[in-house]
């Protein structure tokens, strides 16, 4: 079975000599985007990644494709879980954006992972081995206003989860 590119995996190639925000931007996703995060705790409790707006994500009307933006917010909330609950695959089950306003500069998404939200996926996935919260981060112009709001829904399964087998 081939492997596909995963950026858990990208990550832990180069862990050794690159900071995790380095192996990140450095994933070529991010990278053809021109994604920089300004901002990583060690247990992603805080994201920030600036998106900047140049030739290639500028779409006719001059603004920010929606699709660049998607793009990089999918797997924010993912790579978070998958940080701090390590014993479990995690992935984006639903993906909502919701444009607000028009991208006409540089965008800072902003993702927070609140401790309460932390503690709740800890019971369920005690409780029932299985979580599938929703996480709420945004888009902000250079001004700080709000720009684009995403709603991203992750699932949180054991190791070697089939849906197949479980129905």
């Amino acid at each position: 079975m081939k492997r596909r590119a995963n950026p858990v995996r990208y990550m832990k190639w180069g862990k050794h000599f690159l900071s995790e925000k380095q192996l990140l931007q450095l994933y070529p996703p991010f990278l053809f985007m021109g994604a920089k995060f300004t901002e990583l705790t060690p247990n992603w409790q805080h994201v920030r990644i600036r998106l900047p707006l140049k030739f290639r994500s500028r779409n006719a009307g001059g603004s920010m494709f929606g699709g660049f933006q998607a793009s990089l917010a999918d797997p924010i909330a993912a790579l978070a879980c998958a940080r701090r609950f390590p014993n479990y695959a995690s992935w984006t089950r639903k993906l909502s954006v919701d444009f607000l306003r028009e991208g006409n500069t540089d965008l800072e998404l902003r993702f927070d992972f609140s401790p309460e939200q932390y503690t709740q996926i800890e019971d369920e996935l005690r409780e029932k081995d299985r979580s599938t919260p929703t996480f709420e981060m945004s888009y902000h112009l250079t001004d700080g206003s709000l720009c684009t709001r995403v709603h991203n829904t992750v699932a949180i399964r054991p190791r070697g989860y089939n849906i197949r087998k479980r129905k």
